[in-house]
């Protein structure tokens, strides 16, 4: 089962013609009451079970953001405590950061986005990674390119040539080394290539401009680029104080509820501690159903994420899924593969943390 956290929301800013949203409080109370009422959510009943249960203290690197928003409930509301588990969580500011930490034994989990995660993996593949849970999955409207009113941007051909700033890149190379043609360098990026790409236009094409995410919005503002590849609350705040209209939405056709970013461990780690990986794991899927529900999402996302209660209500949210599904990740690697992001394929499946943890 998969459960839709906060999927529509009105955007009183955006193009004639764009479906209409609702508020996010108010979807994710409505999706918690239709999924308490369809189905027996584990951790939610009186009756279920603590799951499987372990012993120790464990650190988490991850960066406090929207999509790891299930993680901060998991460990303000106990999640963690009840399964044994006392949870440390290390804020991270990139992924070859959190990677260097999972493979020196400094941090036990890691939360990512899957392309530069695949990426690592792919550059140097012991020790190996794996997969413990699904963290993030892409909805409607929750990763989109934006320009101003009045531009001349309307449509996606009309992002040849113009320079779209995107969040900086982290491991993954924005040309290829050998003949320096543009290479998408995020999972935002990957994505958005797909989409142009389904629309006949020529990623390569456009000036993609990487950037510290807090200065996207300042960026589109004074005109240094022409439009911004962004997610929120980055497409909030750019809607709100600029009145931002959105070009496309990264995430449809061939990417919609394309997995974004998820929780990885180490193969040695998980076969040294099972338990503690199921433990983990299990206490996670709980907090992740736990976040189809307003009030506690929202907790995690003024005051673990630092999101300002308005933001909190108004933004776009995608997935919180309870499951982790190999071939969906896979469609991620192949996306890489096919826009030369990834130098090879490869089976997620061998990425993948199993039942009993390892």
């Amino acid at each position: 089962m998969r459960l839709i956290s906060a999927p529509d929301r009105a955007r009183w800013s955006g193009r004639a013609g764009r479906p209409a949203h609702r508020a996010a409080g108010a979807a994710a109370a409505a999706a918690g009451l239709v999924l308490v009422a369809g189905c027996h959510v584990l951790g939610l009943g009186s009756s279920a079970g603590p799951g499987p249960t372990a012993s120790g203290t464990v650190t988490v690197m991850a960066p406090p953001e929207v999509a790891d928003a299930p993680l901060y409930i998991a460990v303000r509301d106990g999640y963690f405590s009840r399964v044994g588990l006392t949870v440390h969580v290390v804020s991270a500011s990139s992924v070859p950061q959190e990677v260097a930490a999972l493979r020196s034994g400094r941090a036990d989990f890691a939360f990512g986005d899957y392309a530069n995660m695949f990426y690592a993996q792919a550059q140097k593949a012991a020790p190996h990674l794996l997969a413990v849970a699904d963290g993030y999955d892409a909805g409607p409207n929750v990763m989109e390119v934006l320009t101003l009113p009045g531009s001349g941007i309307v449509q996606p051909k009309d992002l040849e040539l113009r320079t779209v700033g995107t969040a900086e890149q982290q491991a993954m190379p924005t040309t290829s080394s050998t003949s320096h043609k543009p290479l998408p360098y995020s999972i935002d990026t990957v994505a958005t290539w797909s989409v142009l790409s389904s629309d006949n236009v020529q990623p390569s094409g456009v000036n993609w401009q990487p950037m510290p995410t807090g200065k996207l919005v300042d960026a589109l503002r004074n005109h240094r680029v022409g439009a911004i590849l962004a997610t929120e609350p980055t497409i909030y705040e750019a809607e709100s104080q600029l009145g931002a209209v959105p070009v496309l939405d990264s995430c449809t056709g061939a990417t919609a509820n394309l997995p974004l970013a998820g929780y990885f461990t180490t193969r040695s780690y998980a076969t040294k501690n099972a338990q503690v990986v199921a433990a983990f794991r299990g206490a996670l899927e709980r907090a992740q159903a736990q976040a189809s529900m307003a009030t506690p999402l929202q907790a995690a996302l003024t005051k673990s994420v630092g999101l300002k209660p308005q933001y909190a209500a108004m933004v776009t949210l995608g997935t919180y899924p309870t499951t982790l599904s190999a071939p969906n990740l896979q469609r991620v690697v192949n996306l890489m593969f096919t826009f030369s992001a990834l130098p090879h394929e490869f089976s997620v499946a061998a990425m993948v943390a199993k039942p009993g943890g390892s």
